[in-house]
């Protein structure tokens, strides 16, 4: 079984991994050169990503469609993550994965702490964010005894699961994740020019200017990375203000 995910801040990896690793498989991220190729040569795949408002981060959608031809006869076992609420956020890539001719064979939603440092509302404490991983590890651990069993899991793949991410946030939030976006907004004043947002931007969306102030262009996939990874603070993308820098390996130590 080969795991193939992608990870904003370190939550999907951690799970993917946890799963894949249980099941005797290995892992690869989108943005690995040898992901195509693992997909190509493995039949059984667990495929995760997190879910931004009830969608596919784009990265993901365009991995899947880039191998259309690679899907077709796959088992594929879909693991979303989230930090509140997806509905079907496993449903998401089944129905894109069936009209290529892959098998879903079962879907996992996990929560997890929320990356999204720049709106209050989502913000916990570590202790907190401890207690989800904590539960998010044992739903996992559950779950890969289920697979054994022949009996995995089907979550978010099913009608009313499709209705509750359509109603719950898609249809309100779509626009916000159709495409890449024009975000990350970065502030010229703060930034120093230290060069860890181009380094960490897994689209190369952010580039140093003549200047040698960081710039964003129009293919932000919304992952977090530049934010969480600035020592001066001076990039949002849905907020005004950095309220916390998420990294998923601070909050288990």
């Amino acid at each position: 079984m080969t795991g193939i995910y992608f990870s904003g801040t370190g939550n999907t990896e951690f799970c993917v991994t946890r799963f894949t690793e249980k099941s005797g498989g290995k892992v690869f991220s989108v943005e690995d050169k040898g992901a195509a190729k693992a997909l190509k040569e493995d039949r059984n795949i667990v495929l995760g990503y997190p879910i931004y408002y009830s969608n596919l981060p784009v990265i993901m959608r365009d991995f899947i469609t880039q191998n259309a031809a690679l899907w077709r006869g796959k088992n594929v076992f879909i693991i979303a993550t989230m930090g509140m609420f997806s509905g079907d956020g496993a449903g998401c890539s089944a129905r894109i994965l069936k009209k290529f001719g892959a098998n879903v064979i079962g879907g996992l939603h996990l929560k997890m702490p929320d990356c999204i440092g720049d709106v209050s509302l989502l913000k916990k404490p570590p202790e907190k964010n401890r207690e989800i991983i904590s539960a998010a590890v044992r739903k996992i651990d559950g779950a890969v005894e289920k697979m054994r069993n022949g009996r995995p899991p089907r979550e978010g793949l099913n009608f009313f699961y499709h209705i509750a991410g359509l109603f719950g946030q898609r249809l309100w939030f779509y626009g916000k994740t159709k495409d890449y976006t024009k975000n990350p907004k970065i502030d010229g004043d703060k930034c120093v020019g230290c060069g860890e947002c181009v380094r960490h931007c897994p689209m190369k969306n952010i580039k140093l200017n003549e200047n040698g102030k960081a710039v964003s262009g129009g293919k932000c996939t919304m992952c977090y990375r530049c934010m969480s990874n600035c020592p001066k603070k001076a990039i949002t993308i849905i907020g005004k203000e950095v309220l916390v820098q998420y990294k998923f390996g601070e909050q288990v130590k």
